[in-house]
């Protein structure tokens, strides 16, 4: 025994030394939305940093994108729901019963009118021009306000409960800069979405200030203008952020803000953002 003793200090020493990190007690993340784009790289890094991860997607099959981490890591426990519904995410709260989740990172959204996109089609861009005054196509403002707007607000209050039994309890808030209602109006398209986000971070506010009693932390994060599948027609402009910067920020943002910052709206890098 003695020198088992020995073996492990030996080895923890020789990781301290070559800056490995040692994982104890992991954390558990919930992400939404997290077969492609944004809530993809949450689950990559989050993997990565050795928490166990919960990445949900409404695919009819698992994605290939989370097929492939699952089979690299074990910590990874791939659901399927539509967090529009409240029927699915109930069962998703029932199977998860008992678990824990330390950070629950609400990240599922709309942008674009993907209305002509095929559903396991990532890499489709949509149609940008259908939000725009005198084009609005309205059955699809109702499919963006449920999405991101019903969606976090349904999967926060059914998985409460998870957030409230663990360690970190934070909830986070995919949003945007685009849902500043003093920011800059930039043309004036994309109104669904604009006006989805702005609802969405006054949704998030008010739960913030409805959970702080239990001790559970509430942002909305702006991950900035980044670069995913959907929006490659716009490598060409400057000023985008690639997935795996802003993401990175964005973890660093979750790990320093405390219940005192509950309810505000915070760049990716953790400057406060205009309402």
């Amino acid at each position: 025994m003695r020198h088992l003793r020995h073996s492990f200090a030996l080895i923890t020493t020789l990781l301290a030394v070559l800056s490995v990190p040692i994982v104890a007690n992991a954390e558990t993340v919930l992400i939404t939305g997290a077969n492609s784009g944004i809530g993809l790289e949450f689950t990559k890094q989050y993997l990565a940093r050795g928490w166990t991860v919960i990445s949900t997607h409404r695919r009819s099959d698992v994605p290939p994108t989370l097929a492939e981490l699952s089979a690299k890591y074990k910590t990874l426990r791939i659901e399927k729901v539509d967090v529009t519904v409240a029927e699915q995410v109930k069962a998703l709260a029932s199977r998860l019963k008992g678990v824990a989740i330390d950070v629950l990172i609400n990240n599922a959204g709309i942008y674009n009118d993907r209305g002509t996109c095929k559903p396991d089609d990532d890499l489709c861009p949509g149609d940008w021009t259908t939000q725009n005054f005198g084009r609005m196509r309205y059955e699809l403002l109702d499919t963006i306000l449920s999405v991101n707007v019903k969606g976090p607000l349904l999967v926060s209050e059914t998985l409460f409960d998870n957030v409230k039994a663990s360690k970190v309890k934070k909830i986070v808030a995919v949003s945007s800069s685009n849902g500043s209602l003093t920011g800059p109006q930039a043309g004036g398209g994309a109104i669904f979405y604009r006006s989805s986000k702005a609802a969405l971070n006054r949704a998030m506010q008010l739960v913030a200030e409805s959970v702080k009693r239990d001790g559970v932390t509430v942002v909305m994060l702006n991950p900035g203008p980044t670069l995913t599948e959907h929006q490659l027609y716009l490598k060409d402009f400057k000023g985008m952020l690639t997935t795996e910067f802003t993401v990175g920020n964005m973890i660093k943002t979750i790990d320093k803000v405390t219940l005192a910052e509950t309810g505000k709206f915070w760049r990716y890098d953790g400057v406060p953002e205009a309402w």
